[in-house]
């Protein structure tokens, strides 16, 4: 029952903010469920692109997504994480926990620093080539760690790509959701020659879970100040990167 609850939390955060949704999977699935980190990595990366997936095509429906920013930056995304996960391969999964418990710290920062604005005269398409690069930098981050990325992908269709900050979030969810299928079918590659296997029943009943709550928080999003929750999941990511990064520690040390 909490892992459901921790699943329907996943839902609610992709729903509200667009990001936090795999930065609230992967200790779930480690902690709660006591998953291998690879597992739990591959797992989260199902997970989330499943629920971004049903957040994206509700925004596209509701003309929230923006397609031209999908290509430039999701393509070197999915290119990015196929990328990121092979490296995964080549490490342990303590280190793996570690680094992600750093990148939970630095979605804090993000989180608490003002809402990016469009630029005046926004629509800059002599920054494609940026987004393109960040798009490529930040999928290799989701492969290695599982990490949508979200809380990096929103600030960067704001300011490089000039898009209003609801049709950023709902063009990061569709984003998220490549990036995580590129993902995923690689880590397949990584837990077989690692002798390591999914729990299917955990992946699905976790994405349906989170579907409904990622519907629920994409309702009430506009009722709630963004500013208020974006603190509110900060001090909670502090909290759990911070233990994170002493229990990893504590595996590297030993």
């Amino acid at each position: 029952m909490v892992a459901w609850l921790g699943a329907l939390a996943v839902g609610v955060t992709l729903g509200l903010l667009g990001s936090g949704g795999s930065i609230v999977t992967v200790p779930v699935l480690v902690y709660l469920l006591h998953q291998p980190e690879k597992v739990a990595i591959a797992g989260s990366l199902g997970i989330v692109g499943g629920i971004a997936a049903v957040g994206g095509m509700m925004a596209a429906v509701r003309g929230k997504v923006d397609f031209r920013s999908v290509v430039w930056f999701g393509l070197p995304g999915m290119a990015g994480t196929y990328g990121g996960a092979w490296l995964a391969g080549l490490v342990s999964g303590a280190v793996q926990l570690f680094v992600f418990a750093v990148v939970m710290l630095v979605a804090a920062a993000f989180m608490v620093r003002p809402r990016p604005r469009p630029p005046a005269g926004a629509g800059h398409r002599g920054s494609r080539v940026l987004i393109a690069a960040e798009g490529l930098a930040v999928g290799v981050l989701t492969g290695f760690v599982g990490v949508g990325g979200g809380f990096l992908i929103v600030p960067a269709l704001v300011l490089l790509g000039g898009l209003p900050m609801h049709v950023a979030v709902g063009t990061s969810l569709a984003i998220i959701a490549l990036k995580s299928f590129a993902g995923f079918w690689k880590y397949l590659d990584v837990l077989a020659d690692a002798g390591l296997r999914l729990d299917w029943q955990v992946l699905v009943t976790f994405t349906i879970v989170g579907a409904v709550g990622s519907l629920a928080g994409n309702l009430v999003s506009g009722r709630i100040p963004q500013a208020h929750l974006q603190r509110v999941f900060a001090i909670f990511l502090v909290v759990v990167g911070v233990f994170i990064l002493w229990q990893s520690g504590s595996g590297l040390a030993s």
